[in-house]
């Protein structure tokens, strides 16, 4: 990997991202910048460092031949709407991917399944600065949908796809310990922090989204991944994501 670009970078910057080198117009997008940097060390070829602004590590590189960046997000709706708006808005992004973890629900999941959110709903105001003067339901480009589960089922995962609830609460801490009985009721299948600011981003802004996760925790059933477990069902996640960039072989 090197840090020095061969392509130019763009000439436009935001307060967050302030390219060194060239973004792709498809990006991988998880929470933790150091998840960014392994993702482009372990599975894109010639990876190029394109921002590093606040400690938030971007990279370039290529997979099956296709470029691809991937950029951490930060956690939770702010801070995902922040990255995800300048990707769309100011770099010319066509698509995001996000990659990432879920507490899943239900009694036939299993710790590493993959989550595809059908929809997102939301408990946040997010939307409300839209002024529809009704509730927007953020859903996911179709397309890479369709592509993401077809990558799944032809790499062999067990997979679940289904309307996902995006709050501002990490599920572990939420004040409200039996609030997900409440979701489920509404077929909700899995709880994240991310997708409803991306997904209402890419509606807004033209582009488009799809979120995918890996179940970390199983917060009914009360279980958690181990380390081990979290990196081995992760490295799952993202070559189905990368697949999905990539479209049908």
């Amino acid at each position: 990997m090197t840090d020095t670009p061969d392509d130019p970078a763009p000439a436009v910057s935001t307060p967050h991202i302030v390219p060194e080198g060239p973004i792709a117009p498809s990006v991988l997008m998880p929470g933790d910048p150091l998840r960014a940097q392994y993702i482009a060390e372990r599975f894109l070829e010639h990876p190029v460092r394109f921002n590093s602004v606040r400690g938030m590590l971007g990279y370039t590189g290529t997979w099956k031949g296709l470029p691809v960046s991937t950029l951490g997000s930060g956690m939770g709706i702010p801070s995902m709407g922040i990255y995800s708006y300048e990707l769309f808005a100011t770099f010319g992004v066509k698509e995001i991917i996000r990659v990432g973890t879920c507490g899943g629900f239900g009694d036939a999941m299993e710790l590493g399944d993959l989550v595809f959110a059908q929809g997102s709903s939301t408990a946040s105001s997010w939307a409300e600065q839209y002024g529809l003067g009704g509730t927007f339901s953020a859903i996911p480009d179709f397309g890479l949908l369709e592509r993401g589960v077809a990558s799944a089922r032809a790499r062999g995962k067990r997979f679940t796809v289904g309307n996902t609830v995006c709050l501002d609460q990490f599920s572990r801490y939420h004040a409200e310990d039996q609030v997900w009985l409440k979701w489920m009721k509404m077929g909700i299948v899995a709880t994240d922090m991310e997708a409803y600011s991306l997904y209402c981003n890419a509606a807004w802004l033209g582009g488009k989204a799809l979120a995918m996760f890996a179940v970390s925790d199983l917060r009914l059933k009360g279980l958690h991944m181990s380390s081990t477990e979290r990196e081995r069902s992760l490295d799952a996640m993202i070559e189905v994501a990368l697949d999905t960039v990539a479209g049908p072989a």
